[in-house]
């Protein structure tokens, strides 16, 4: 088997419907498309949203809402997620990203409490819950916020 000999499976496609070939076809003179207007010419294209004239939709409804520019967005890991490392390592966001568990994050990583921890580690990370970070110091642990922003 070649890329040249393959072949759609019998039945999967459909020749094209000729439209506009004469009276006998049952589509010719107008070909399906109606009498006069804007989507009968040829070449009519439409911007997704027209309507017609009258005022769309999109701009039908008022705005509402606000966008906070100067949102900080973290990536969440829980504590029950730190336990694929071993007692006495140090998790960076660096690992963490090398290890999957988190994606590239936009403004660092933050640590919540959910679940336990059951190693001792070196946690460095942008922002720690309170209870995250008592956790963390409970069974031996350290807390290292970095860059500077965010609280322990």
């Amino acid at each position: 088997m070649e890329l040249h000999n393959l072949k759609p499976a019998k039945g999967a496609t459909h020749k094209k419907k000729r439209v506009g070939r004469g009276p006998g076809s049952g589509h010719g003179k107008t070909a399906c498309r109606g009498s006069k207007g804007q989507r009968s010419r040829s070449g009519h294209s439409m911007q997704p949203g027209f309507e017609g004239g009258q005022m769309p939709l999109h701009r039908r409804l008022p705005k509402r809402g606000f966008t906070n520019i100067f949102r900080r967005e973290y990536a969440v890991i829980n504590l029950n997620q730190l336990s694929v490392f071993k007692a006495g390592s140090i998790v960076t966001p660096e690992e963490l990203v090398r290890r999957g568990l988190v994606k590239r994050s936009v403004n660092g990583i933050k640590i919540l409490a959910e679940g336990d921890l059951k190693a001792a580690l070196i946690v460095r990370a942008h922002k720690f819950s309170s209870l995250a970070a008592k956790k963390i110091q409970a069974v031996g642990g350290t807390v290292e916020v970095i860059g500077g922003s965010g609280s322990k």
